[in-house]
């Protein structure tokens, strides 16, 4: 899989309701398991959790967990949905009076989802180890992995209201990047490809942690999945070489 196929890959998954997925285009997604984010007939659908809710105690708590899952992400895949029921709705009807609002529900509802993915799989029970080009890529970018956490730390723990931290592969200078992610379709480049987000909404920490989401985030760091995050950016770097 090159560069152009990537990028034909993430086209096809925004068109995935109007275009069913080939099994090409399905084989294409798998980076991050975002196959799992849709179904044959280009619906889009709640991705099973990898672990038991309560594999991640007591860093993140079951309750948290089940309600972060089974409730918000499953309403961003159900928005997610009907937004691009209602823009095909539009387009069929040639009348786009409120497109403006179902746009701005597929970007903030399919940033849910997408984010929300990842996120379940950049976690777990077990954390592993780094592997040699992530090592390499987060010390050219940060100058040391002690470097990431703070600047990972603090960018996600400014976020402004409600988003996300998100550290990501920026392919034009071939480097990590850490960005904020406000109301989860803001503040982004565009070309980057997330490689490990960090969900920053209260939902996903208020039961145990109310309003310290500091301690929060040093928490999550605890339950990195570092082989699973290796494993999705040697593929992603593999790419762009």
């Amino acid at each position: 899989m090159n560069k152009r196929e990537f990028l034909t890959a993430g086209a096809v998954l925004g068109a995935a309701s109007v275009f069913p997925m080939t099994s090409l285009a399905q084989s294409k997604l798998k980076i991050n398991n975002l196959d799992k984010t849709v179904d044959s007939s280009g619906k889009y659908i709640l991705p099973e959790l990898p672990y038991a809710y309560n594999a991640l105690e007591p860093h993140i708590d079951e309750q948290t967990m089940k309600l972060h899952h089974d409730i918000h992400h499953a309403g961003y895949v159900k928005g997610l949905n009907t937004a691009t029921d209602k823009i095909q709705e539009a387009i069929n009807n040639n009348d786009f009076a409120i497109i403006k609002h179902w746009e701005r529900e597929l970007a903030f509802h399919g940033g849910g989802h997408f984010l929300h993915s990842i996120f379940w799989n950049v976690m777990g029970p077990k954390q592993g180890n780094r592997s040699t080009d992530l090592n390499k890529y987060i010390n050219k970018s940060f100058g040391s992995f002690d470097g990431f956490v703070k600047l990972f730390a603090a960018a996600s723990g400014a976020v402004e209201g409600s988003g996300w931290g998100i550290m990501s592969y920026e392919p034009v200078a071939d480097k990590l990047i850490v960005m904020q992610a406000e109301r989860q379709g803001n503040l982004t480049q565009w070309v980057t490809i997330p490689i490990l987000p960090v969900d920053v909404w209260e939902h996903a920490y208020y039961l145990k942690y109310q309003n310290k989401r500091g301690d929060y985030i040093k928490a999550f760091m605890n339950v990195i999945n570092w082989e699973y995050v290796s494993e999705q950016f040697d593929k992603t770097l593999a790419l762009y070489k």
